[in-house]
């Protein structure tokens, strides 16, 4: 495992059905999402990470800004907007996709991008004057571990919920940026071949986590529904 010394404690809080699947919405015969936000909460992160997917939603209800930014040079360096806020809302977005216009919170959390060189000097100008704070971490493909250590040193986080899909929690793992796992599992099966799972990884069998990350069951709680939240501390096999 990575050290945790410079980065915050990470915990990869997820939704699956009892195979492993994540596409809560088309799960119709249980609400899926009924105990996630309460455990989401009970979790007490300084901070949450989404991808650009589940972040798209929240943009795309943004006021636009009172106007375009002027073309001056920017600083292809990290930009902190605000360093005190209560919570933080952590949107992945390897290219500068989404236009947050002038959105820079969510329910009171402080919107941090996190890109990287893909990212155009236009989308650092537009996030800027949006208010939102972003950094850096890569040059293609986000660096995870530089990601981590920059959000504990500028911006104090030391717990970061995890809450992305199938590849971005597979990359977090591989790295050993992992340290735990809340998973609520489901009574519903999904079954269709191809759906993303809680982690996934691209390559064969030599790359598979079961012989590299051991887990031990912390906590199981169940509820009335059927679903379990159970919790994993993760660790280095060997």
């Amino acid at each position: 495992m990575a050290d945790s010394s410079e980065r915050p404690y990470v915990l990869c809080h997820m939704t699956t059905s009892v195979d492993g699947r994540i596409k809560v919405r088309r799960w119709t015969t249980i609400d899926a999402d009924s105990h996630y936000e309460d455990v989401h909460k009970r979790l007490k992160g300084d901070a949450w990470m989404c991808g650009r997917i589940t972040m798209q939603g929240y943009a795309d209800s943004a006021k636009p800004l009172a106007s375009a930014p002027p073309e001056e040079p920017v600083s292809r360096e990290d930009h902190v907007a605000r360093a005190d806020a209560p919570g933080y809302a952590v949107a992945l977005d390897a290219r500068g996709a989404l236009d947050w216009g002038a959105r820079n919170e969510i329910e009171g959390d402080h919107v941090i991008v996190l890109t990287t060189g893909q990212a155009s000097d236009d989308r650092l100008r537009r996030l800027k004057a949006g208010g939102q704070s972003y950094i850096l971490a890569g040059e293609r493909e986000v660096d995870f571990a530089q990601a981590l250590a920059k959000l504990k040193r500028l911006f104090g986080i030391e717990r970061l919920l995890v809450e992305g899909g199938g590849r971005i929690n597979g990359s977090m793992l591989k790295a050993g940026l992992v340290d735990e796992l809340s998973l609520l599992l489901t009574p519903a099966v999904d079954g269709v071949i191809g759906t993303p799972a809680l982690f996934d990884i691209e390559g064969g069998e030599e790359e598979s986590m079961g012989s590299r990350r051991r887990l031990t069951r912390t906590t199981c709680e169940p509820f009335d529904d059927g679903t379990v939240w159970l919790r994993y501390r993760i660790e280095a096999a060997g």
